[in-house]
């Protein structure tokens, strides 16, 4: 399938890589970014044994950076980005594929994604949008516009990706979708769901669950809460994102779960991180 390259990051994801690779489409070209891992042998031995094209970064740069890394690599018409913990159900790539032909005007697509258990799992809002422009839960009903992506199954062409320079390399992770969707929409075209493409998506399922693995994701979005709010003219940006900090650090459950107190508390000290710097991406303070 000439027409789609299908592009995923893997950072230690070998356990749960084959279900993605097994999903796919036996003409489609697949490119495996290994973003650093410490299992990057046998991410390899998958790419060899399932056809894909396996792709080293020697440290991990992050999920947008990761993208953009595999996204050099294409030069299809369009791009499918895809979390390893994902798989496509058949035919959602060619409904994806009709739904870009049936609006050309568009410039990214969400297929229908699913949670394991069956539940739609839909992203209706966004830290960097008002709430006027949020959308209800049924919203996911029907094909319709949407105000951001999800970057767990994101289906963009190629050139729209390309003319807003793809991923902002300054977000190492969180909110990279939502401000990629917003520069795509304000300068590409809208935004839109296509309801019969389906893709199960074992949320969170591509890193271990840890109070350690809590804080460094929280770590950086934290930061990226406050970098990306900033970049897209959100009022107080800072003061808001320290709010909502403060706020979940004081939440009984921080007293109850190790791991919740180590995430929120990480969640903090990367809002106060990037108080006066122009980045979503320093290094852990660990």
């Amino acid at each position: 399938m000439t027409r789609v390259t299908i592009v995923t990051v893997a950072y230690n994801s070998a356990e749960i890589l084959p279900g993605l690779l097994s999903s796919l489409p036996e003409d489609v070209r697949c490119v495996v970014v290994d973003n650093g891992s410490a299992d990057h042998d046998a991410t390899r031995a998958l790419c060899m044994e399932h056809g894909a094209e396996f792709l080293a970064s020697e440290r991990n740069i992050g999920f947008g950076p990761g993208c953009n890394l595999g996204a050099a690599r294409a030069s299809s018409e369009f791009l499918f980005f895809v979390n390893p913990d994902a798989s496509l159900d058949a035919g959602a790539i060619d409904a994806l594929l009709a739904a870009a032909d049936a609006h050309p005007e568009a410039s990214g697509f969400n297929p229908r994604l699913r949670e394991a258990d069956g539940r739609v799992a839909f992203k209706r809002r966004s830290k960097l949008l008002p709430r006027a422009k949020w959308l209800s839960r049924d919203a996911a009903n029907s094909d319709r516009e949407l105000p951001v992506l999800s970057g767990a199954a994101l289906f963009v062409r190629r050139q729209a990706f390309e003319q807003v320079g793809g991923f902002d390399p300054k977000i190492f992770l969180f909110h990279e979708d939502d401000d990629l969707s917003l520069r795509l929409a304000a300068q590409c075209g809208p935004l839109r769901l296509v309801t019969a493409a389906g893709v199960t998506h074992l949320f969170g399922a591509s890193t271990v669950r840890s109070p350690r693995t809590a804080a460094l994701k929280a770590w950086y979005m934290g930061q990226s809460r406050v970098y990306a709010a900033r970049k897209h003219a959100v009022p107080q940006a800072f003061a808001v994102a320290l709010k909502d900090a403060l706020v979940q650090l004081c939440s009984p459950l921080s007293l109850l779960s190790a791991r919740k107190r180590a995430k929120h508390w990480a969640y903090l000290r990367g809002v106060l991180a990037v108080r006066n710097r122009d980045t979503a991406d320093l290094p852990l303070p660990w």
